[in-house]
């Protein structure tokens, strides 16, 4: 099966663009490392490029890099087997650079995430204790209680669905953020380019909401998931920006095509797959290795529904709408019942007969994704490994847990 041409286009785009970037940091120009849940857009109002950690090590990850990059934080110690998808560039930094990916990632001079956990606060700390990099830590908080069917109300009912406290502190932690950078650069923060960036940010999530809609109702399914992921993903991280709406309508547009030629990934589909948890990225061919054995093919990943359901934001404040879109973005995709009743929104509407979800060791609330589907009569496997640590996901024994999985517990479609 061909692989989509925007999945091609998006990974030619950043290997240009990291390479640009990486020219501009090493002639002086500042970027950034940041954290997926950071909020990028007001970097992109600074002309200030950035590094997104987990899209980081997904490459690392996939360019075999993953295990050598954790034994040297070991070799530091610092502990190599907890969160080693936001731990493992910092490893990766220490790497003789021949061997780093993409010619290496030149050191930031931004690192910035949020608090959350015991352990991510404790990395982007560690980067700002390198030469040349300041880190700046944004405050994470919970929510009491929590709205039902939460993706009706996000669009436009944001200050309902996260409540006015959570948005306020996080709100004066962006506001802080801009004279931080503006102390910083000597740059000053251009109001009306902001406004542009949120604007385009929201005809890009509602491409891809497009997309995710259409391939909710296709049968059988059209397109990899393991070509959604770039195709979506490497746009999200240019978020803000004419190419990354390009880019999510000319997936759509593709997505259409395909729908209505007829086409099948797998033309014997006999069972569809919903794949919970992050991309294994150090085995990206796992979600086609079930195609010709069982007819089983995975129509869904968190990586579309997210970026159709979790980002968009409308409203006159632009700053306001920002802290919205961040806030409570974790809360979405890991933290019961904002999770479960998405998750099983999505199985529904996905047709779905079984589900495997990939357990990280920073989303304790996993049990209660996977009983929510279950009590929905959807089977699931669950699998305690990390994404992008080749170790841990080779002691998991994934192709062989989902190939029992599929004999004992998903039957056939007629």
């Amino acid at each position: 099966m061909s692989r989509l041409e925007a999945a091609r286009a998006a990974t030619q785009h950043q290997k240009q663009w990291f390479a640009e970037t990486a020219r501009r940091a090493r002639e002086g120009d500042p970027i950034a490392l940041v954290n997926a849940d950071a909020p990028h857009e007001v970097l992109r109002a600074f002309d200030v490029p950035y590094v997104v950690n987990q899209w980081w090590a997904s490459i690392i990850s996939a360019k075999r890099l993953g295990p050598a990059s954790m034994r040297l934080l070991a070799d530091t110690g610092l502990p190599d087997h907890s969160q080693q998808y936001d731990a493992m560039p910092l490893g990766a930094q220490m790497l003789p650079i021949e061997q780093q990916p993409w010619g290496g990632l030149p050191d930031p001079a931004f690192a910035i995430a949020d608090s959350h956990g015991d352990v991510t606060h404790k990395i982007f700390e560690q980067w700002g204790r390198r030469p040349g990099t300041e880190t700046y830590l944004l405050s994470r908080t919970a929510a009491d209680p929590v709205p039902p069917r939460w993706w009706e109300l996000v669009p436009y009912e944001w200050e309902a669905a996260f409540g006015t406290d959570r948005l306020d502190l996080l709100q004066s932690e962006i506001e802080d953020l801009i004279g931080w950078l503006e102390e910083r650069t000597g740059r000053a923060f251009d109001e009306d380019r902001f406004a542009e960036i949120m604007r385009l940010a929201n005809e890009q999530a509602e491409w891809n909401r497009r997309t995710r809609d259409l391939l909710a109702t296709a049968r059988p399914a059209p397109v990899l998931v393991n070509d959604t992921m770039p195709a979506v993903m490497v746009p999200q991280w240019h978020r803000g920006t004419q190419w990354a709406v390009d880019a999510a309508r000319r997936l759509h547009d593709e997505v259409a095509r395909r729908v209505d030629d007829g086409v099948a990934v797998c033309p014997g589909e006999r069972r569809r797959l919903m794949w919970i948890g992050r991309g294994l990225w150090s085995d990206l061919d796992l979600y086609q290795r079930f195609h010709e054995e069982f007819g089983a093919v995975f129509v869904w990943s968190m990586y579309l529904a997210i970026a159709a359901d979790g980002y968009v934001r409308y409203g006159p404040d632009q700053l306001r709408a920002l802290a919205a879109r961040f806030v409570g973005l974790t809360d979405l995709l890991y933290v019961p019942p904002w999770s479960a009743q998405w998750y099983v929104k999505e199985a529904l509407a996905h047709g779905v007969d079984g589900v495997v979800h990939l357990v990280a060791d920073d989303t304790p609330g996993g049990r209660f994704i996977s009983e929510a589907l279950e009590a929905e009569g959807i089977p699931v496997l669950e699998i305690r490994a990390n994404n992008a640590d080749s170790r841990s996901s080779g002691a998991a024994r994934i192709p062989e847990r989902i190939a029992d999985f599929l004999r004992d517990r998903v039957p056939a479609r007629d």
